[in-house]
């Protein structure tokens, strides 16, 4: 069984005297204009001003980005640890149900492997997706600024992490989430954590781009230095694969050109059809007890889709795989969307003619993905809350 590399390492941090509540921000891919220069009227040295370089349309936003880095490092607003450390990270937070919840994982360093060689696995099939712009951000700063999230197979993992360490800051975000970190410096401790990770598999959860970039990474520079610089591993987050580490929502469909009569015929040979009334937010409850999706239409109204079991017997239980299977003689033009409101709104504006809304992937169908090596279909997964950029950097040089 491969098995990957997960090593501390000496981070870049915002000094304690610059708030996380003031510099860290949203992932990179969910942020509007409008949303960067709310962060930067916040802060001027909020992480935004390097992960999302606006200085020009060109090439030179990401020169513009390394200097402005190599300035706050100069001037003491990013700080580099003294020693390598792995970094916990906690979030405490109440779910969709509105339960309180706590989790925790570890920041350090993994080992970016090829492309099925094993160790580090994918679990979904990723769509196309530009990745210039961050592999240009990655070439210009030399550092990884936010981490890919794996799930780790190591039973146990949980337990290494729930003793404190140091507090290093805290921040909440738009959601009412607390984020925390701390460094780990213990030896004993760094090298337990640094077993128990490397002892299994990671499965990569998000940021299936942000390792596919760091494997481009990885060989220009060693095309130049060989093997041994610290390209060979990239920022993560790693959490235990367990239930009470991981809060998952779902990503639901939404379709184009085909009107929601159309689709509802296309989709009833697979599933049975029943009428739900006005769509509301409880629907994302509600598809998990019914154990249905729900077909959204312009007027706000839904359908119930019960899959139909003699149909689908041979289909593996994710309600993505479901419909591409419903869907496989036809070109539907599909896209995603997270959150029931949201996919009212798309519908009812005639930004999309049909929402479909799905269930959430199961923790045993995202540990089978791992254990039979399996890719689920896109976006079949939407891990909640998203991390913060900003809590730790991972220089490359």
């Amino acid at each position: 069984m491969q098995v990957p590399r997960f090593e501390p390492f000496a981070a870049l941090r915002y000094s304690p005297s610059l708030s996380l509540d003031d510099v860290a921000a949203p992932p990179y891919d969910v942020l509007s204009d409008r949303d960067v220069d709310a962060l930067l009227a916040r802060h001027p040295r909020n992480i935004v001003a390097i992960d999302v370089p606006r200085d020009s349309d060109g090439p030179d936003r990401y020169a513009q980005a390394a200097r402005r880095l190599h300035d706050w490092v100069a001037e003491g607003s990013l700080v580099l640890d003294d020693a390598p450390t792995f970094t916990l990270y906690r979030m405490h937070f109440n779910d969709e149900t509105g339960a309180p919840r706590d989790t925790v994982g570890v920041l350090g360093a993994l080992e970016v492997v090829d492309e099925g060689a094993g160790g580090v696995l994918p679990h979904e099939r990723t769509t196309p997706k530009a990745k210039s712009d961050r592999l240009d951000l990655t070439r210009a700063t030399n550092t990884n600024l936010s981490p890919v999230w794996g799930l780790s197979l190591t039973a146990g993992l949980t337990d290494l992490l729930r003793e404190p360490g140091e507090p290093v800051g805290s921040c909440h975000d738009e959601h009412g989430v607390l984020h925390s970190v701390e460094r780990v410096t213990d030896p004993a401790r760094v090298a337990a954590i640094a077993d128990a990770v490397s002892a299994n598999p990671v499965l990569i959860a998000d940021g299936h781009h942000r390792y596919a970039i760091s494997r481009t990474f990885r060989d220009e520079v060693r095309a130049e230095h060989g093997t041994a610089t610290p390209a060979e591993l990239t920022l993560a987050y790693v959490a235990e694969l367990v239930e009470d580490q991981l809060s998952i929502d779902a990503i639901h469909r939404v379709y184009h050109g085909v009107t929601a009569d159309e689709l509802q015929q296309l989709l009833e040979p697979c599933f049975t059809a029943t009428d739900a009334g006005v769509v509301t937010a409880a629907c994302a409850g509600e598809v998990v007890t019914r154990g249905a999706l729900c077909l959204v239409r312009p007027d706000g109204t839904g359908t119930w889709l019960t899959p139909r079991p003699e149909v689908l017997a041979d289909v593996r239980a994710l309600d993505g795989a479901y419909l591409e299977h419903a869907l496989r003689d036809h070109n539907i033009d599909v896209t995603y969307q997270h959150g029931v409101q949201q996919v009212v709104d798309l519908v009812a504006a005639n930004d999309a003619t049909v929402g479909v809304l799905i269930r959430p992937t199961s923790i045993a169908e995202i540990r089978r993905t791992a254990d039979e090596r399996l890719l689920m279909p896109p976006k079949s997964t939407f891990f909640t809350p998203k991390l913060r950029t900003g809590a730790v950097l991972r220089p490359l040089a």
